[in-house]
C-alpha cells in the first residue's frame, strides 16, 4: 500500500506508467474527489508541459494536451461540486479518518468567506483548497451557472499557466530533465508554505473570533 501510494504521488512515474490515461485521472481525482487532496497535481501538470517539449513520452502536441488536462479539472470540480450539493452538511459531520479530515473542510470554508467565488480561481494553485473548494461550494449551493463560470476561469489559468510554462521552459533548456526531481521538490516546498501560511492565518482568525 505504501509503495502504491508512493508511485501514484510521483509526477515521473505517473506520466512514465500510467501514460495520458492515468495523468488525466490524478488532475481529474484531485479537483473534486476527497480521496484526491494528496495528488501532485501542480508538479504533475508543469512536468508534462517539460516533457512534451523535448522526449515527449505522452506523444502528443502541447495544445491538445492542455485541452484534455483543462477538461479533466473542469469535470473533477464538477463533479465535487454536485456532490456537496448532494451530500450537504452532512459532510461537515463526517468522523476524521486516514484520509478525510475535517480540518480541510474547515480550512477551505475560511478561504471561501474570505474570497468568496474567487477560491475557484486562487484555490486551484493551492493543494487541499484545490480539492474541497468545489466541494464546498456545492454544500452552500453557489448557483451552478457563477460556479462553472469561476470553474472554468480558475480550470483554465491554471493548466494553461503550468503545462505552457513548463513547455516553453523545456523548449529552451532541454537539459532541465535531468533535474526534474529538484523541480518537483520546488513545488512541494512552494505549495506547502503557502498552504501552512494560509492555516495559520485561519487559526489566527479563528482565535481572534473566539477572543471578541
Amino acid at each position: 500500500m505504501w509503495e502504491f501510494l508512493r508511485e501514484i504521488t510521483d509526477p515521473q512515474t505517473i506520466i512514465r506508467e500510467g501514460g495520458m490515461i492515468l495523468l488525466l485521472l490524478v488532475i481529474f481525482a484531485e479537483n473534486g474527489l476527497i480521496v484526491g487532496f494528496f495528488l501532485p497535481g501542480d508538479s504533475l501538470i508543469f512536468l508534462a508541459g517539460v516533457i512534451t517539449a523535448s522526449a515527449n513520452p505522452l506523444n502528443t502536441e502541447i495544445e491538445h494536451l492542455a485541452l484534455l488536462m483543462f477538461g479533466a479539472a473542469v469535470a473533477g470540480s464538477l463533479f465535487g461540486y454536485l456532490f456537496g450539493r448532494r451530500v450537504g452538511k452532512r459532510l461537515f459531520h463526517r468522523p476524521d479518518s486516514f484520509i478525510f479530515k475535517r480540518k480541510y473542510l474547515d480550512l477551505t470554508q475560511s478561504y471561501y468567506e474570505k474570497h468568496g467565488g474567487k477560491t475557484l480561481i486562487l484555490g486551484r494553485f493551492l493543494p487541499i483548497i484545490r480539492t474541497f473548494a468545489p466541494i464546498i461550494a456545492g454544500v452552500i449551493k453557489v448557483p451552478m451557472g457563477t460556479f462553472m463560470v469561476f470553474n472554468i476561469l480558475g480550470g483554465a489559468l491554471w493548466i494553461c499557466s503550468l503545462s505552457f510554462i513548463g513547455y516553453y521552459i523545456g523548449h529552451k533548456f532541454p537539459w532541465i530533465e535531468g533535474y526534474l526531481g529538484y523541480i518537483i521538490l520546488g513545488f512541494i516546498s512552494i505549495t506547502t508554505m503557502l498552504l501552512v501560511r494560509q492555516y495559520w492565518q485561519h487559526k489566527k482568525e479563528k482565535r481572534q473570533q473566539k477572543d471578541a
